[in-house]
């Protein structure tokens, strides 16, 4: 992010532009929606801008930007439609302390102007650094259309309310009253009686807020699937945009992280096998404590909460405190990955199912039918599964697994940064020490990607398969 969006105080303060073409007067249809006083200089200005000014929107002065004309201006644009003239006068309003733009010419300006949606107070400020205005005026347009013109009253009247409504407990019950107005109520007077409906209609809404009893916690198990944000369901969106906390796993990538709200109070509970780990009755307790304090609780799992993600645990936990839980399931990582590469994880006349595996356990490397897992045709989705490789490939072909079944390794399936190892069972190890993967891995024993199908199948196994003989 190369310009950090704010929003500017300018109510009362100066706002000069230098020039009075159509460049700055396009501007000027902007500023003059704001309760700065605008100054404009301009030599030869077009006749709308001087009407402007007789009307006593703007101040206009009939001379070209000179020294001290920005002095104690919070902003100033160069809007000449000539680039020599607009470099002068930017050095010139620079010098007097103002911040300044220089009409399409981003590289010299000090800040840029986003497109806008106007529903004054609700403002909405859209931006691309300058490289696709086009875009932004797409997204203005939509955001028009889906933005309700009654939006702008509601604010207002609710900002005079704001006062009144800190009767209500800080936190989840007062945002819900104002969710409750804004989306419901409010919305709803509007439609049947007019704007004058609103301010009682405020006030019986209070009335029965704070006739409600304290609202008791509640506890949303969520899956953040694999971690690409548009991979994430509607209703898990919807839950980090309600959560007062959010506790979240290690493997939850940072960019749905930043999907939560800004106010919801973050908590890293990561585990990791075989290394720095949160100890399960901690995060039980956690979960609990702050749900019992009235929160909204989202507990973010990485892809499913339902596969091998301790879910039953928690929902113990939380039913032994009486606690009001629901689980928002998630895509899974063998689903991302089986996409990645192609493929699908049954097929008709290959395999009429499939096995998620975990690597390990909490006693360390995991046992299982490793007879059955070893017949031809069999797929397993196997989670966790990295440190484990040299186990499970022994285990394998000591139960008679054909040392070309195609293996794949995919690491952080679903996301931009992901690899994909493609081998067999025979060489799983070394390669996949030697691809020194670091980031979450899954492995699909039983499917190659489709790409690769041919180039598997041409892999030379015969020296592994000469030290088995020898050595059975």
């Amino acid at each position: 992010m190369q310009h950090f969006p704010i929003f500017l105080a300018v109510a009362g303060r100066r706002i000069v532009v230098a020039g009075g073409g159509e460049t700055a007067l396009a501007k000027l249809r902007l500023l003059l929606k704001t309760e700065a006083h605008v100054t404009v200089f301009a030599a030869d200005p077009l006749p709308e801008v001087v009407r402007l000014a007789q009307a006593g929107r703007l101040t206009l002065i009939p001379r070209a930007l000179d020294h001290g004309d920005a002095l104690c201006a919070v902003i100033a644009y160069a809007a000449h439609d000539d680039a020599a003239e607009d470099a002068r006068a930017a050095a010139l309003a620079r010098a007097d302390g103002a911040l300044v733009n220089i009409v399409d010419n981003l590289a010299d300006s000090a800040f840029i102007t986003p497109a806008i949606v106007d529903r004054d107070p609700v403002i909405v400020a859209i931006g691309t650094e300058g490289a696709a205005p086009v875009l932004a005026r797409a997204i203005k347009t939509d955001l028009e259309e889906r933005l309700p013109a009654t939006l702008g009253v509601l604010a207002r009247i609710g900002k005079g309310f704001r006062a009144l409504a800190e009767r209500l407990p800080h936190g989840r019950a007062r945002r819900d009253f104002w969710s409750d107005f804004y989306f419901l109520a409010g919305p709803a007077a509007i439609e049947t009686a007019g704007a004058d409906a609103v301010q009682p209609a405020l006030a019986r809404l209070l009335d029965h807020h704070l006739a409600q009893e304290a609202r008791q916690g509640q506890v949303l198990f969520v899956g953040a699937g694999p971690g690409d944000p548009d991979l994430l369901t509607l209703k898990a969106r919807k839950a980090l945009d309600l959560a007062d906390v959010v506790i979240f796993d290690r493997l939850v990538s940072p960019q749905i992280l930043e999907l939560a709200r800004r106010e919801a109070v973050m908590i890293d509970a990561g585990k990791e096998g075989f290394g720095a780990t949160v100890a399960q009755a901690d995060i039980n307790a956690m979960i609990v404590a702050q749900a019992q304090d009235g929160h909204l609780v989202v507990r973010l799992k990485s892809g499913d909460p339902t596969v091998f993600g301790r879910l039953d645990e928690e929902i113990g936990a939380c039913d032994a405190a009486g606690l009001d839980w629901r689980i928002i399931p998630g895509i899974t990582a063998a689903s991302a990955a089986v996409a990645q590469i192609g493929q699908s994880l049954t097929r008709r006349d290959r395999n009429a199912a499939v096995r998620f595996l975990t690597g390990h356990d909490m006693r360390g490397f995991a046992e299982h039918d490793w007879k059955a897992l070893a017949r031809p045709g069999e797929v397993a989705a196997i989670y966790m599964g990295k440190r484990a490789a040299r186990f499970i490939q022994g285990r394998l072909l000591m139960h008679g697994a054909d040392p070309a079944t195609p293996v794949t390794v995919v690491e952080n399936a679903g996301r931009p940064d992901s690899r994909v190892l493609a081998t067999t069972l025979a060489l799983l190890e070394p390669a996949l020490t030697k691809a020194a993967m670091t980031g979450p891995a899954l492995t699909l024993f039983g499917l190659a990607p489709r790409a690769a199908r041919d180039v598997l199948a041409a892999q030379d196994v015969t020296p592994i398969l000469e030290r088995q003989e020898a050595l059975s």
